[in-house]
């Protein structure tokens, strides 16, 4: 299996010298081409500030990440934005969706922001809203839609861009439990029929269920890991 991602003894500590919080404390770890993995962690900050790492929010203290042979810890400040752009997607807790724009323009505007064809920005999004199953809902605004319907949008958003990885963090925080099962099944059906590479940060072992893999942290490094099956 091609390894998309590559995390190579990676370490984030805050504080000083006298008082260090090491919530990243030497990680190795990978994820091939099409897999859906979990990191859990019950508690601490070291999962979310990995996620964060990976997806260039945040800096390392020591240690690389590489995703598809690219070294994101290598990369300028200037280089960063455009990284992000065109290689990863986003499924945040809270939706993010803007609430003057319909559906589709929250779909689209990733598109637009990139320069894409505007002749090819409509189809695009019919087709992957039919394959999410909000292709009825395109042109509601988020207050007139459902969290579920909202949390697919965001999916919708996440892989619009084709993606060479998706990360999710918490993505099911703020879903009831009906919500928060269809949007995993929308995450493994994105992984399993549209071959979408997710890494998802979670505490809940529901959520990780549904994963191929889960990693366990705790103080800041791995120490267990399971596979599905």
């Amino acid at each position: 299996m091609n390894e998309i991602l590559k995390i190579n003894n990676v370490k984030k500590f805050y504080g000083n010298k006298t008082n260090i919080t090491k919530a990243v404390n030497g990680i190795t770890f990978s994820v091939g081409d099409g897999e859906f993995v979990a990191i859990m962690e019950a508690s601490g900050s070291g999962k979310t500030t990995l996620l964060n790492c990976i997806s260039t929010i945040d800096t390392v203290t020591s240690g690389n990440i590489y995703l598809d042979d690219i070294d994101i810890t290598e990369l300028k400040e200037s280089e960063l934005a455009d990284f992000r752009k065109e290689n990863l997607g986003f499924i945040f807790q809270d939706f993010n969706l803007l609430d003057t724009l319909t559906i589709e323009e929250n779909i689209a505007l990733s598109l637009i922001i990139n320069g894409d064809d505007p002749n090819q920005i409509d189809p695009k999004i019919l087709e992957i809203a039919k394959k999410l199953g909000i292709e009825d809902i395109l042109e509601k605004f988020p207050y007139e839609v459902s969290g579920g319907q909202k949390q697919r949008c965001a999916c919708a958003r996440a892989l619009i861009n084709e993606p060479q990885l998706i990360l999710a963090d918490e993505p099911t925080g703020a879903l009831d439990s009906k919500s928060s099962r269809r949007l995993l099944e929308t995450m493994s059906e994105m992984n399993e029929k549209l071959s979408a590479t997710i890494l998802m940060v979670t505490h809940d072992p529901f959520s990780a269920s549904f994963c191929k893999r889960v990693l366990f942290l705790k103080d800041g490094r791995i120490f267990n890991e399971i596979h599905r099956g």
